[in-house]
């Protein structure tokens, strides 16, 4: 098959039975099959997908490895030209494949696309994990055109031209299977959140364009807020940065990059602590402890980039999209989108 759609799952049985007749439907008459790799689930996935869904290529895994570590070893089972991650709670319309695709065969120098996301429950509202592309602001906090904070836009086509941005969702993302191995795939470290974000910035700094394609549109459910969540994005946050903000200062000619962009490193866990002490005011102990393990996660697991690395970087010649110049969160309270 030309793309495989591969769906990592774990412990989402009933997702699959709801939404995969719709993914198997969405594909026929297309060089396109789907791949489940499941992540140790314990809920009878396995056993439902080999009694309902045999036709499905099932790829079994010993445990959980997280988002990373599971598309990582699902991946190196498939072979094809274009790998499709997709969650396992988004539901695909007809018509969603081709345009991806079409895209990737007229844009060579793109390494990974995705659909615009749109709410399973408020079709016409964008969502949270990705809307209609994503980008950081100064500081690294991530948002999305159609979504900052918890403030979603309807969909009424302000953001119906492809776009480069800096990020697409995993929750539905396009990547070419040359770019994914030549990059390693996703950064273990990550275990899940933010690790698409790493990998569609580590895919601009080698010099490939990362676009969001609205001709294609999906919808996904809204997810749970909870104190994991919040330990494994505050502390990949800091991880994203480090990996990645000094080699794009570098990029861009900009003097002494390594001091830069620990500047702006300190200045994020001013902002980080400062969310800790609201939480902790706000009687939500739970979410104030996740902040202050998310920070001493970080500074167990980040590897400090080298002056050779980063310099490395100097004078490419092309630029990283989708940085937002200025803070975005007190636009984001103002209600003010991004245009």
């Amino acid at each position: 098959m030309r793309t495989a759609v591969v769906i990592l799952n774990w412990n989402t049985k009933d997702y699959l039975r709801k939404f995969l007749p719709m993914l198997l439907n969405s594909l026929e008459g297309l060089d396109a099959g789907v791949v489940v790799a499941d992540n140790g689930s314990t809920d009878g996935s396995v056993e439902m997908m080999a009694s309902e869904f045999p036709s499905v290529q099932l790829v079994p895994l010993d445990k959980n490895y997280g988002f990373t570590g599971g598309y990582n070893r699902a991946l190196e089972a498939v072979d094809a030209e274009f790998f499709v991650l997709l969650n396992s709670d988004v539901e695909v319309p007809e018509g969603w494949l081709e345009p991806l695709v079409s895209w990737m065969d007229e844009h060579p120098e793109c390494g990974a696309c995705g659909p615009k996301i749109l709410s399973y429950n408020h079709r016409d509202t964008f969502e949270y994990a990705g809307a209609a592309g994503g980008f950081i602001d100064k500081y690294g906090f991530p948002f999305c055109r159609g979504r900052v904070l918890k403030w979603f836009e309807k969909d009424e086509g302000q953001y119906d031209s492809p776009t480069d941005v800096l990020w697409v969702s995993g929750a539905a993302m396009m990547v070419r299977r040359r770019v994914w191995r030549r990059l390693g795939g996703l950064d273990e470290r990550f275990f899940a959140h933010m690790e698409e974000i790493d990998l569609c910035w580590r895919m601009q700094l080698e010099g490939w364009n990362v676009t969001v394609v609205p001709a294609s549109h999906v919808y996904h459910t809204l997810p749970n807020n909870s104190p994991g969540k919040l330990r494994l994005n505050y502390r990949n946050n800091l991880l994203l940065l480090d990996n990645n903000l000094a080699k794009t200062f570098a990029l861009r000619g900009l003097r002494r990059p390594l001091c830069r962009a620990r500047s702006v490193i300190f200045r994020r866990k001013l902002l980080d602590g400062f969310s800790g002490i609201v939480y902790l005011c706000s009687g939500k102990w739970s979410f104030f402890k996740a902040v202050v393990t998310a920070h001493g996660e970080y500074r167990k697991l980040r590897r400090k980039p080298s002056t050779a690395d980063v310099e490395a970087f100097r004078g490419r010649g092309y630029e990283v999209k989708g940085i937002y110049p200025k803070f975005m969160i007190p636009r984001a309270l103002l209600r003010r989108p991004l245009k």
